[in-house]
């Protein structure tokens, strides 16, 4: 197993910026493929970005694209989420998670994720 921990979020006003860290711990983190998800109250937790354990490939919900970067360094164990242009409907718990794959039609799954981290609150205002 390897722990998670997100840091980074926080109040932000429409067409701001904030960048999510996620620090791993426990098991090799550049063994895993890493993505991020977001679940704003009475919704379902929601595929937002992922990234293969060599940075290589990444992929995005349509409803980030070209405003989100994902990215990892794997000497520090950190993952990123870099959030720009954002919007009041980006406003949720931003979690981090770890999969023991790097077959990125399946990383948009919630259920391939074997590690999660504890969330961090992203709130947008507009």
């Amino acid at each position: 197993q390897v722990q998670l921990v997100e840091s980074g979020g926080g109040l932000a006003q429409a067409g701001g910026s904030l960048r999510l860290s996620c620090v791993g711990s426990g098991r090799t983190f550049s063994n895993y493929s890493m993505g991020w998800f977001r679940q704003a109250p009475g919704k379902e937790r929601e595929f937002v970005s992922a990234i293969t354990w060599s940075g290589h490939a990444t992929y995005y919900a349509d409803s980030v694209k070209g405003r989100f970067t994902i990215s990892r360094d794997n000497a520090k164990n950190t993952g990123y989420l870099q959030m720009n242009s954002l919007k009041p409907e980006d406003t949720a718990v931003y979690h981090c998670a770890a999969a023991a794959t790097q077959n990125m039609a399946v990383l948009t799954s919630p259920y391939r994720y074997d590690n999660w981290g504890q969330g961090t609150q992203v709130t947008v205002s507009s």
